[in-house]
């Protein structure tokens, strides 16, 4: 792999490692009713985990309610039994059409739990991209071996490296802390 390939490969995944991480924050319960709560949640549709998004319906009619109209009403408690079953701590209210999920406060106990929860979010994505970074590396010593770059450039290409492991690191402190911050201080 020449220089350029290298660097857009390892830029292509640790983008890739900071939208998981955003994605798992976006399913942690702030105290505010929103979709991302359970959009994610999978439910058995016919045989298969399907995503709660492509059989439903989600909206957030008041900012402390979850409602989730099935587009099949055969699949309701199929609906409900994967929501109960998930880590997101709502219980389904169901009266054959739609489900309500009521979101209560949150408190103190379940903040701190949500803040160690998105530190061991935030410590997976790092070491993604930390792994990345490590695989570019290893690449750009094989091409120096290869002949394909010479020593200067491989470790231009290391310096590049680090710098974007440091610049996508820190998107994912920032996140991290933001949403901290967010489930502090509802």
């Amino acid at each position: 792999m020449d220089q350029d390939e290298i660097l857009l490969d390892a830029e292509e995944r640790m983008e890739k490692a900071v939208e998981v991480f955003t994605n798992d924050l976006s399913g942690l319960r702030t105290g505010r009713a929103t979709t991302g709560l359970v959009d994610s949640i999978r439910v058995d549709y016919y045989g298969s985990q399907t995503p709660l998004k492509q059989i439903a319906n989600i909206s957030v009619p008041e900012p402390q309610q979850i409602v989730i109209r099935p587009f099949d009403n055969g699949t309701m408690n199929d609906i409900v039994k994967a929501i109960q079953a998930s880590d997101v701590g709502l219980a389904p209210m169901s009266d054959g059409r739609l489900i309500r999920l009521n979101v209560p406060a949150l408190s103190t106990e379940r903040r701190r739990q949500l803040v160690s929860r998105i530190k061991e979010f935030a410590e997976k994505a790092r070491v993604s991209i930390r792994n990345i970074r490590r695989d570019a590396n290893k690449h750009a010593d094989q091409s120096q071996k290869d002949k394909i770059l010479s020593e200067d450039e491989r470790d231009t290409v290391k310096d590049e490296v680090q710098n974007l492991t440091k610049t996508y690191e820190t998107k994912v402190n920032d996140a991290a802390a933001e949403k901290e911050k967010q489930i502090m201080d509802e």
